[in-house]
């Protein structure tokens, strides 16, 4: 389990889900009472409800998938999201994240490579954005998320000479008779769809790095 997460709530790698409910229970209390004292003290207690409430959701959560793989007869149900990814099988992937009780930073992360695989490129940074914030220190969500941006920037630059909305891709703007929520038409234009491939790449092959 996550040992930043195990830190917070002050438990060992052995930690049941017992353990974690008491100790985060145990932390809340406390926390709750030193939240209204003055200056730093109480910013602090605000902050750590922040973080035991991010530790116990994410370590329930990675609990429930060892116990999904084991009663599966093993293999990571994120394992599994990440191999129908690869072979394309989008909905199959959506439908099995969908199943999940419990959403981490690393679902967040497997829903941002399902949207862009799909192209609605917004909704994908706004996941990869969720997965950042549940799990700050981890290098691959931001530079997956740079390179986003790198490429709404790049296709931002190369539509603006054709009057296009900057702020919205082909698909997500009020005109289109297309997926107008998501941007299902994204990417219709030749001159972009070299660099878009790339990027593509680039962000499929995140899974599995």
């Amino acid at each position: 389990m996550n040992k930043r997460n195990l830190e917070i709530l002050g438990l060992g790698e052995d930690a049941t889900r017992e353990q974690i409910e008491e100790a985060y229970n145990t932390l809340r209390e406390k926390y709750l009472e030193e939240r209204f004292a003055d200056g730093e003290a109480g910013n602090n207690a605000a902050r750590m409800l922040t973080k035991i409430e991010t530790a116990r959701t994410e370590l329930l959560a990675e609990l429930a998938e060892a116990e999904n793989a084991a009663e599966s007869g093993g293999g990571s149900a994120y394992e599994k999201v990440e191999e129908l990814i690869k072979d394309g099988k989008l909905d199959e992937a959506q439908h099995a994240l969908d199943a999940f009780n419990e959403r981490p930073a690393h679902w967040h992360y497997l829903q941002s490579v399902v949207f862009y695989r799909k192209n609605w490129i917004n909704e994908s940074k706004k996941q990869l954005e969720i997965a950042m914030h549940l799990d700050v220190g981890n290098q691959k969500y931001k530079d997956a998320y740079k390179k986003l941006n790198d490429k709404m920037q790049y296709d931002a630059s190369h539509h603006a000479h054709e009057g296009a909305n900057q702020s919205a891709y082909r698909g997500q703007d009020m005109n289109t008779a297309q997926d107008n929520q998501m941007g299902g038409n994204f990417c219709t234009d030749c001159l972009t769809c070299c660099y878009a491939n790339l990027c593509l790449n680039c962000m499929c092959n995140m899974c599995c790095n």
